[in-house]
């Protein structure tokens, strides 16, 4: 069986919940077009919005409506017909709410594709069907694959141009395949379209009649969202310690709860709880939601908890349960994707900031830079802009971490300049 497989025939959607994806690829693929599309062909565009994008593509001379205006919204960007920054759109079908990022395809933005994926529980790799894999396709699939997001979609953009033909896809589909195998991607759909006529984007069109696979909306509406696979262990970072000490309200006088997002997990009034990297054990008095007191709460829901004990808990600190504790080290290897102009000096010293705890950092060594072309593990001493190599950290100050494939939230860092307060890399812990 091959490595990578096609995600099976879409069934009626049984997941209604939001969906967060994004595009990216190379330059010119047509990523905005595509999400310009989507959202025309499903009548998510307000008449304003449409009426403005249509007199803008008529000063310029077009014949049609110019669908990528819907998300290029910089001036730099519509000057220039590209994207810099990250576009967010929100749009629902009435069967699922959906927000999309669009990503940059120019290498120099690699590290607003890197935000976007994030936070992403599919990625569309658009690549256009004249010129087919290009390095920055190749890079921006290497960081979905490495990022962790579930479900990738390979859309062969541009099919009108070169005639609709079914070998055309099928060659760029082998290519894709054989990179993908070499870079461990367990399974993929691929769907030809045009993103400018818009077939196969919403409706199937004419064009295409040899392709029998669901189009990409159909494809969006049947996509499990990330809540049905988020890591079920229990991961509280603390990011506020919240005392109103109110001399005029006994019940406030003596309040002190902690604030902050459960990452991942559930937890009940009365659970046992663990807080790193102390290791002091209390139990879970209460639970607030604004004005709220609340039996229980899950992941994604910012909540304040009171403990029975009166212990220290900090900002920074992580609350998890004792028999799902995470490692608290002061040593972490992770895979790193090099944002800033100016080189990572292993000499310096930086700061990494994993949930809501920050510490000083040294780097132990660089194991091997990632060539994206081929894959091969090279030897680096240093590292350039939108490079992708293995690192050891030597930290200051302990973290509370899991590894990435595990747990997004707590196995993701940033690191910092703490010369400039810039955020000059972005990592996954191994």
């Amino acid at each position: 069986m091959s490595a990578v497989e096609l995600l099976p025939e879409c069934q009626p959607p049984v997941d209604t919940g939001l969906l967060r994806f994004l595009t990216c690829g190379s330059v010119d693929d047509g990523k905005s077009t595509l999400i310009g599309r989507l959202l025309f062909d499903t009548k998510t565009i307000l008449a304003d919005t449409l009426s403005a994008i249509a007199r803008t593509s008529e000063r310029r001379g077009l014949e049609a409506v110019d669908l990528s205006l819907l998300t290029d919204g910089l001036q730099a960007e519509r000057e220039q017909g590209i994207t810099i920054d990250v576009a967010y759109r929100y749009f629902t079908t009435g069967t699922r709410k959906y927000i999309i990022a669009d990503a940059p395809g120019h290498e120099q933005y690699t590290r607003n594709m890197v935000t976007a994926a994030s936070t992403a529980s599919l990625a569309i790799i658009l690549i256009d069907a004249r010129k087919g894999l290009l390095t920055q396709t190749r890079r921006h699939s290497y960081l979905a694959h490495l990022m962790e997001i579930p479900h990738l979609v390979v859309a062969i953009n541009k099919m009108d141009l070169v005639g609709h033909a079914e070998d055309v896809f099928d060659r760029i589909r082998s290519d894709y395949l054989a990179f993908a195998r070499q870079l461990g991607i367990a399974e993929a759909t691929f769907i030809p379209l045009s993103a400018l006529n818009g077939d196969m984007v919403v409706d199937r069109g004419d064009a295409m009649a040899w392709y029998e696979g669901p189009t990409l909306l159909e494809l969006l509406e049947s996509v499990p969202t990330v809540f049905s696979e988020t890591d079920q262990r229990f991961r509280f970072p603390v990011q506020y310690v919240c005392r109103p000490q109110r001399a005029d309200d006994p019940v406030l006088h003596d309040f002190r709860g902690f604030m902050g997002r459960i990452e991942s997990g559930e937890i009940h009034r009365g659970d046992e709880v663990l807080v790193l990297p102390a290791g002091i054990k209390s139990h879970v008095k209460d639970i607030h939601l604004l004005d709220q007191s609340l039996p229980s709460a899950i992941a994604g829901q910012s909540v304040t908890l009171l403990l029975e004990n009166e212990i220290d808990v900090s900002r920074g600190d992580m609350i998890v349960r004792p028999q799902e504790s995470a490692l608290v080290t002061r040593q972490i290897e992770a895979m790193v994707c090099w944002l800033s102009e100016t080189p990572l000096d292993p000499q310096r010293k930086y700061v990494i900031r994993q949930t809501t705890r920050l510490s000083k950092a040294a780097i132990s060594s660089i194991d091997f830079r990632v060539d994206i072309n081929s894959l091969e593990q090279m030897p680096a001493d240093h590292l350039a802009m939108n490079d992708i190599a293995r690192v050891s950290f030597r930290l200051a100050q302990p973290l509370c971490v899991d590894a990435y494939s595990r747990n997004r939230a707590t196995g993701a860092f940033i690191v910092i300049d703490d010369t400039t307060n810039n955020t000059v890399a972005a990592g996954m812990i191994l």
